[in-house]
């Protein structure tokens, strides 16, 4: 994690504009673009750094403001996703982890359950594949 810079200070938590919703470091968040045209990203709140713009430092260590955040959210393994019985609009899942320093994905393949190689994805019933139509 970066040092603190010169003029600014460490901040425990953040209330999301507009709700009553508090985000700490440890924290996932969906991110609103500057592209009005691209989706929210999810980004990990590595540390909460207050200054003049009141920016937050998230996991990739990009600067973003504060306002930019739309809400928090939970993103849970692959496999402890799969599990839940209720899946609400703020459970994300991960079935890889990148690392920018290596440009590589932990892991490095998934199982494929189709003709055209698409993985398993748990929020679609797999009855029969739409990319291939394979059962």
């Amino acid at each position: 994690m970066a040092k603190t810079k010169p003029g600014r200070k460490d901040l425990d938590s953040y209330t999301i504009k507009g709700t009553n919703k508090v985000v700490r470091p440890g924290d996932c968040v969906l991110m609103r673009p500057s592209d009005t045209d691209k989706l929210p990203y999810v980004a990990l709140v590595e540390k909460i750094e207050a200054d003049h713009r009141n920016s937050v430092k998230v996991h990739h260590y990009d600067v973003q403001s504060a306002h930019t955040i739309e809400g928090k959210c939970t993103v849970h393994s692959f496999k402890n996703y799969s599990k839940l019985e209720n899946v609400g609009a703020e459970d994300y899942f991960c079935r890889f982890e990148y690392k920018a320093s290596t440009g590589g994905f932990t892991p490095d393949r998934v199982a494929v359950y189709c003709k055209c190689e698409m993985p398993y994805n748990p929020d679609d019933l797999m009855v029969q594949c739409e990319g291939c139509k394979d059962w």
